[in-house]
């Protein structure tokens, strides 16, 4: 009775260390994600749209940032922090022309310097939301901070701003890559590829968005540890080493994991499903791998990103990726990048990938 009174209770101290937070007020999630996760003193906050409690949109759009950010507030205040805390921010915009307007409200809310940003273009988001931003806020000093969205018109100009920013690039263990439709990933990843060996490079999402604020055509955001010491390499076997991307790092109690797709890993790899249900099926799985190798699973799961193809496909997505989360979601970002691809089977039997799972744990801390 005593051992089970105290595995009772250690389970009780793991299981605290993450806990939902909800707004008093607020829009109610259209999907299987939670407004707000607390780990380890450390609050995500999922993408917020435009509609207020009652799912209705202010008819200009900065009434609608502004509902937005409120949205992002209360929840923020829900988990007992003010917006003073937010350290980390992403906010996406349907139309880039409304940049400055957003940037106004936003500097209206974070006077100062406010948190670390960055902003893309994108095609579309959920509720048909113009503007959309997630958030990451904490009272702790943590062992990592968080990289603001770097601008440029080259790869190159764009890795020499990475490398003012984080001088010892050994120290990045997540890096997000944006780029416009006019320059491919596969341009970025010459310049990108150099900066790290086969097998030690940060975990990665790399993705084409429509637009770029300023007319820059790549965009790179991140996190670093302070100290090399709290950084470690996640890598299942099925998985060769990269220099572009790990599937997993550790950044002392936090795993980064790269963004992945419905790829079957292995000398023939490739998307060899034709639905967003059975590619986002083999994403979860690919996930699944990384987490188990860092002796975590989707429980431990706190924040994620989510990139479809084609938004009218959001059901079917959220149905899939919803049955691997039973209990307490992660935060989610969900948004549609471009305009849908043609989809059509290749000569080879791949199809074209039309979604792109990312992921955030923590490792609970008795």
């Amino acid at each position: 009775m005593r051992l089970f009174s105290a595995l009772f209770l250690a389970f009780t101290m793991l299981a605290a260390e993450k806990s939902a937070v909800y707004p008093k007020v607020g829009p109610k999630p259209v999907g299987p994600y939670t407004p707000g996760v607390m780990a380890n003193g450390v609050l995500y906050v999922s993408g917020q749209g435009a509609r207020d409690a009652n799912n209705q949109m202010a008819a200009t759009f900065e009434g609608q940032t502004r509902q937005c950010l409120e949205n992002v507030k209360a929840i923020v205040e829900g988990g007992g922090l003010t917006l003073a805390d937010i350290i980390y921010s992403q906010v996406y915009l349907s139309d880039m022309t409304n940049y400055p307007v957003m940037d106004k409200v936003w500097k209206e809310y974070f006077p100062g310097a406010g948190p670390v940003r960055a902003v893309l273009g994108v095609k579309r988001m959920p509720t048909e939301t113009p503007v959309e931003i997630n958030a990451v806020a904490t009272k702790k000093t943590l062992d990592r901070t968080y990289i603001p969205g770097l601008y440029a018109a080259t790869p190159a100009a764009a890795m020499d701003l990475l490398k003012k920013a984080v001088p010892d690039l050994g120290n990045l263990v997540f890096v997000n890559v944006y780029v416009t439709p006019d320059l491919s990933l596969a341009e970025m990843n010459k310049a990108y590829a150099p900066l790290f060996a086969a097998g030690d490079a940060p975990a990665r999402a790399s993705l084409v968005v429509n637009e770029l604020p300023n007319g820059a055509k790549i965009a790179i955001t991140g996190v670093a540890v302070k100290d090399r010491k709290d950084r470690r390499v996640v890598r299942p076997r099925n998985m060769a080493p990269s220099q572009t991307a790990s599937p997993c790092v550790w950044a002392g109690d936090t795993l980064y994991c790269s963004a992945k797709s419905g790829f079957i890993p292995g000398p023939n790899s490739g998307i060899y499903a034709p639905t967003v249900e059975l590619q986002v099926r083999q994403t979860m799985r690919n996930l699944l791998d990384g987490l188990e190798e860092a002796g975590l699973n989707f429980s431990h799961c706190v924040q994620s990103n989510v990139y479809v193809d084609d938004l009218a496909e959001f059901g079917k997505m959220n149905g899939i990726y919803g049955s691997f989360f039973p209990q307490i979601p992660p935060t989610r970002t969900t948004v549609q990048p471009l305009a849908p691809v043609v989809r059509k089977e290749q000569a080879n039997g791949t199809w074209p990938m039309v979604e792109q799972v990312s992921v955030v744990a923590v490792r609970p801390t008795p």
